[in-house]
């Protein structure tokens, strides 16, 4: 039976560490680009994607709907038939010159209006909302999304996005390149 030499053992520690003081990089630039990249795609898609089959988006900025649907929710609002819409379905309606969504307590489709409420109120709301001014009928919320929504929707946040993809996927290249100089 040889012995090995200590210096061959030497020279094979010697070239594990030189290879494996940057094994872990690739991987690191790797996972981390498509990290970033993942949130970009994340947080576009639920307000991009449901545009395409219809939908409405709304941010909810008051709290007349907590605890139901809190504020910095993003409403998905489709065109519904009216006369369908059922009591305990929520609305989304043109009050002057903003949305807003309440619960329906009564559809009077004979008169062609709803009588609302905020869950959070204690009252009904003053006036019945004519069929007209219904925008559609709030299909599902995601609550806190709109708080990026509204980060993302200023030109400054759309930068912030575009750098942010940007990065994750010149990472992702450097990981490529790292693997192929190895």
């Amino acid at each position: 039976m040889k012995k090995r030499s200590d210096k061959n053992n030497t020279d094979a520690t010697t070239a594990t560490q030189k290879g494996g003081k940057r094994a872990w990089l690739p991987g690191f630039c790797r996972v981390v680009g498509v990290v970033l990249l993942v949130v970009v795609i994340g947080l576009c898609v639920p307000v991009t994607l449901p545009r395409i089959f219809g939908f409405e988006i709304y941010e909810v900025v008051s709290g007349s709907m907590d605890p139901a649907i809190p504020v910095g929710s993003v409403l998905y609002v489709k065109e519904v038939d009216l006369a369908g819409v059922a009591e305990g379905d929520v609305i989304a309606y043109q009050d002057v010159d903003e949305v807003v969504a309440h619960r329906v307590v009564h559809n009077r489709s004979t008169l062609g209006e709803f009588v609302t409420k905020g869950d959070a109120n204690n009252t009904e709301d003053r006036e019945p909302i004519k069929y007209d001014a219904v925008v559609g009928r709030v299909e599902q919320h995601i609550p806190y999304l709109g708080m990026f929504m509204a980060l993302y929707s200023t030109v400054a946040g759309k930068i912030y996005l575009l750098l942010t993809a940007g990065i994750g996927f010149l990472l992702w290249l450097h990981a490529d390149r790292l693997d192929e100089a190895k």
